[in-house]
């Protein structure tokens, strides 16, 4: 269980920050872009979560902020000489089985909604929106993940999960947009 009792350490002061295994990089660094990254999803995830209120949508997106909570433990966590990213008591790291929750999630909302027609603008409703913000926001966190993945050893669970997560976002926006049927649709070229 983790244990705050102070927030400020005082210890970033020097533009490095530490991670799991005690070690300190740079605050630039691709590994704490990534990590960065993950949170400002997760936080607008949050202002999806309180733009939805009481629907049911907004539990499935609890339980995303906590895997990306996990998420942002597994790329805190160097991964040791010899180690392999199968997770311990000591070791939190991502498992193919949230990935799995995810695609069963983004199947069952696919399923509620109208097919596609056309792309759609981000927008509609206002829980929709956000989503959409979320989305994009998910969809830069894999991107910053991939960066990483240039210099250092990613989970492949990690990276998969985060692909799989603007996927839900993006169906979850559709069904907060009356399963679709509110969508914003684009119509190319229409401002010629």
């Amino acid at each position: 269980m983790v244990k705050l009792n102070r927030i400020y350490t005082r210890t970033g002061d020097d533009g490095t920050t530490g991670l799991v295994d005690g070690s300190r990089l740079p605050k630039h660094h691709a590994r704490m872009e990534a990590i960065g990254a993950v949170d400002e999803a997760n936080s607008a995830i949050g202002l999806a979560v309180a733009a939805l209120g009481g629907d049911p949508m907004a539990e499935t997106l609890r339980r995303v902020q906590n895997d990306l909570f996990d998420l942002g433990a597994d790329l805190a966590t160097p991964l040791a000489e010899g180690e392999d990213f199968t997770p311990s008591e000591m070791v939190l790291r991502m498992v193919d089985s949230q990935t799995a929750w995810l695609e069963t999630a983004i199947d069952e909302a696919t399923a509620k909604l109208e097919p596609l027609t056309s792309f759609i603008l981000p927008g509609g409703s206002e829980g929709a929106a956000r989503l959409h913000v979320a989305r994009a926001s998910a969809r830069r966190a894999e991107r910053s993940i991939v960066a990483m993945a240039a210099d250092a050893s990613v989970n492949p669970a990690a990276s998969a999960y985060v692909n799989r997560l603007s996927d839900l976002l993006f169906v979850l926006a559709r069904l907060a947009n009356d399963g679709g049927r509110a969508d914003v649709m684009w119509v190319p070229a229409a401002n010629r």
